[in-house]
């Protein structure tokens, strides 16, 4: 890893910790708020790479560990990994590397519709696989339940992965980080 993967690293961490300024909506089904921070996964790893996006997690999520107060509602510390939100904030990291492996492998045919799937691959489907079952054990409810409390989400998740896909296209166009496989 050179000086400039360690930038570009650091900047998409610091990306999805702006993304927390955006204010959180919280359903009262369920105690996930849906937050801005999950476009921010789909950028890293779209426009990194798997590699170096998912790192850009793991730092930002290191960041949180030690009580940097980097999420929605100015939250951080090694708590937030034990609550509802854990799971989702942990497939981060997972979210933001099949991001970036699919963005790397579909790289000469991706497009707009090429890289919104890869997003809703990525940053919902990966996602609510880690995050849904999480909830369900840390809530103590069934799975089905916490998969129908997930449902609302989706929509906005439909817009993040949208906007990530239109960013995705233009950073390849104007300057493509990602190596051609």
């Amino acid at each position: 890893m050179d000086t400039r993967d360690t930038v570009f690293i650091a900047l998409f961490a610091a990306i999805v910790a702006a993304l927390a300024v955006f204010p959180p909506i919280t359903l009262p089904v369920i105690a996930v708020p849906i937050t801005a921070q999950s476009l921010g996964v789909m950028l890293a790893g779209g426009v990194l790479g798997a590699r170096r996006g998912a790192l850009a997690l793991v730092l930002f999520l290191g960041l949180v560990a030690i009580g940097l107060p980097l999420l929605p509602g100015g939250r951080g510390g090694f708590g937030v990994f034990l609550g509802p939100t854990g799971g989702f904030l942990l497939g981060w990291i997972v979210a933001a590397f099949v991001i970036g492996d699919l963005t790397e492998r579909f790289w000469t045919r991706l497009n707009f519709a090429v890289a919104f799937a890869i997003c809703f691959v990525g940053g919902v489907v990966v996602l609510y696989a880690i995050g849904v079952p999480w909830v369900a054990a840390v809530a103590d409810i069934p799975l089905g339940t916490a998969l129908t409390g997930s449902l609302p989400f989706v929509p906005g998740d439909l817009v993040k992965c949208a906007i990530a896909a239109g960013v995705i296209v233009m950073a390849k166009r104007s300057y493509p980080i990602i190596a051609q496989r």
